[in-house]
């Protein structure tokens, strides 16, 4: 069989160097570290299914969107979903992974109620994508690359539902078919922490590309983890998978109580078994669920009603020069363009439409100005909402007319907090709102200075401690805010206190 790859991800991957490791678990018999690796499902944002015409849509009645070929009828023949091809081949160049222009289809046997055809057709030992990785932004400020294993194209089975009668499961099939790219990570990550990291940034790079939503709540990405524990330096333990996780924070919690439940069964004379398990949130356990298969238990052969796929070259390469501008070169480019902070400008390439919503906001005026207001009052409002940038209340044109308003000395940027929060309530025009609340800026210099001598003349005390304590001005700054019902122009203010308190 050909191997033939486009484009290297890397060549040799290596476990972390020992003296590297820092997250270590303390037990009785000294210090563990816990050792993780990834299984990713992430469902490819298509229309149709890896081999049928049968629709997607999420939350559609029970069993409407089957197609004979999902069903397993008889004589029904699966056809390759293009689409699907390049969206995972998209993924891979986004993961900076090989892609290998052979790839084979299998059949991976075991039976299940929502597994109509007693098998999964998927991709075994021809994947589609290759080795790749991943780099994470440490809360240090360092990075961390984890490597990716492989990515392979695979049906979704369909769905028990255990909770519709008291004696029986029903089984709806509506996800049978749908496609799916498991993404299989390194046994490179060492903490819950780690898992969290790298989900996030996954989930980050597979919606810039288009290819996954990212919907975990939905069940488009869901994830199996793999954990094993050893002390530091030792060879690698028995590992046990922890089945369809929907959250990061259950991801995390998962690894921890996991890893826990290791280090104590070991240090008690017992032995880890090699299982398959699941995680409980409401009892924060994991539990058994039956011993971990291995690939000759499903007796994994091609599938003789698929061809070989077979890239071209050059479709793998004009494929690469389409991809979108990804998160890590985005948010160097902020650093450089905009002279962001690396931590400030994480966080706005986190997702795509948060990057073009600071983008067009800071067009044309001061970025960090810019980056101030929509990380701090515009994500705070979000958070509160519990909406998402796309379902922001206030556009980015708009906040860019607050900014230019704060910018001119129309208002001051403590008033400009208050014409916000109007705009997150109304979805108003900031300078209708100034207008209507008069709320304009006190910029007249004779209506300050009165002010300012008011102040002045009200406070002897205050103005003789200035000479020996100059914090006493902003006391004064205060009073006349006050004064002025925080109407005044601050560097105004400040200007003609310190000019009358020197004098």
């Amino acid at each position: 069989m050909a191997d033939d790859t486009f484009g290297m991800g890397r060549e040799i991957w290596k476990l972390e160097d020992e003296a590297e490791v820092a997250d270590l678990i303390e037990g009785r018999t000294g210090a563990w570290e816990i050792v993780i690796g990834l299984e990713v499902h992430a469902q490819v944002t298509a229309h149709s299914k890896l081999f049928s015409g049968a629709a997607t849509d999420f939350g559609a009645e029970p069993n409407t969107h089957v197609s004979p070929v999902d069903a397993a009828f008889p004589g029904m023949l699966p056809v390759i979903n293009g689409h699907c091809v390049e969206q995972a081949v998209r993924t891979g160049l986004g993961l900076d992974a090989a892609i290998n222009l052979h790839s084979v289809f299998a059949r991976k046997n075991y039976f299940y109620p929502d597994l109509p055809a007693g098998y999964q057709i998927s991709q075994y030992e021809a994947p589609v994508v290759g080795r790749g990785r991943v780099v994470l932004d440490m809360p240090d400020g360092s990075t961390r690359e984890i490597g990716i294993t492989r990515l392979h194209l695979e049906q979704d089975a369909g769905k028990s539902l255990h909770d519709q009668h008291p004696t029986q499961t029903y089984v709806d099939l509506n996800r049978a078919g749908i496609a799916l790219m498991e993404i299989v990570s390194e046994p490179d990550l060492r903490s819950a922490e780690e898992a969290g990291l790298y989900l996030r940034k996954l989930r980050s790079i597979l919606r810039y590309l288009g290819t996954c939503d990212g919907n975990m709540e939905e069940g488009s990405l869901r994830c199996d983890c793999n954990v094993s524990v050893r002390h530091p330096g030792e060879p690698l333990r028995t590992r046990c998978e922890i089945k369809n996780l929907n959250s990061v924070r259950f991801v995390m919690q998962a690894i921890e109580v996991e890893a826990r439940r290791q280090i104590d069964l070991i240090e008690a004379g017992g032995a880890v078994e090699q299982q398959t398990r699941l995680f409980d949130s409401s009892r924060g356990e994991t539990r058994p669920m039956r011993s971990k298969e291995h690939a000759h238990d499903y007796r994994y052969f091609p599938d003789p009603d698929l061809l070989p796929l077979v890239l071209k070259p050059e479709w793998v390469t004009r494929l690469r020069a389409e991809l979108p501008e990804l998160p890590d070169a985005k948010k160097a480019r902020f650093v450089a363009e905009y002279g962001l902070r690396p931590e400030d400008a994480g966080v706005l390439v986190a997702e795509r439409a948060s990057a073009e919503y600071f983008e067009r906001v800071a067009d044309g005026r001061d970025p960090k100005m810019a980056a101030n207001w929509v990380m701090g009052d515009l994500f705070g409002a979000l958070n509160r909402l519990g909406l998402g940038i796309e379902g922001s209340p206030v556009s980015a044109d708009r906040l860019g007319a607050l900014i230019d308003l704060i910018a001119d000395g129309t208002i001051s940027g403590r008033i400009a907090k208050d014409v916000f929060a109007e705009m997150v309530e109304t979805d108003g025009d900031p300078a209708a709102i100034i207008e209507a609340k008069g709320l304009r800026q006190v910029s007249d210099t004779g209506a300050i200075e009165a002010a300012v001598a008011a102040a002045l003349a009200a406070h002897p005390a205050q103005v003789a401690q200035y000479a020996t304590n100059p914090k006493v001005l902003g006391f004064f700054v205060g009073q006349v805010m006050k004064a002025t019902g925080g109407k005044a122009n601050p560097a105004l203010v400040n200007d003609l206190l310190k000019q009358k308190l020197a004098g």
